[in-house]
């Protein structure tokens, strides 16, 4: 079903910042990080990534797996495809 001009708008707000495709770019690569280890990585605040990162869930380019009381992260098809069409206007 075609998404509403809203629905795509969200999405779009999903990435539209250089942290989250930092982010985008980041899991594409290494899967099932936590927060944590994207901050770390990324050298940026843990608050800053999380919040990010819950937008980017909102978004659907994230999905969420809990493992003990660590939540991974990871991109969902939707994820997959933001990435492959940023690579491609870049």
């Amino acid at each position: 079903m075609k998404k509403s001009n809203r629905e795509l708008e969200r999405i779009v707000k999903g990435f539209a910042n250089h942290r989250r495709l930092q982010i985008l770019e980041l899991l594409g690569k290494e899967p099932e990080l936590s927060v944590q280890e994207v901050s770390d990585k990324l050298k940026s605040e843990f608050k800053n990534i999380s919040a990010h990162m819950n937008k980017m869930a909102i978004s659907g380019l994230l999905m969420k797996r809990s493992e003990g009381n660590i939540v991974r992260h990871k991109l969902t098809n939707r994820g997959k495809s933001i990435l492959q069409f940023v690579r491609i206007i870049e």
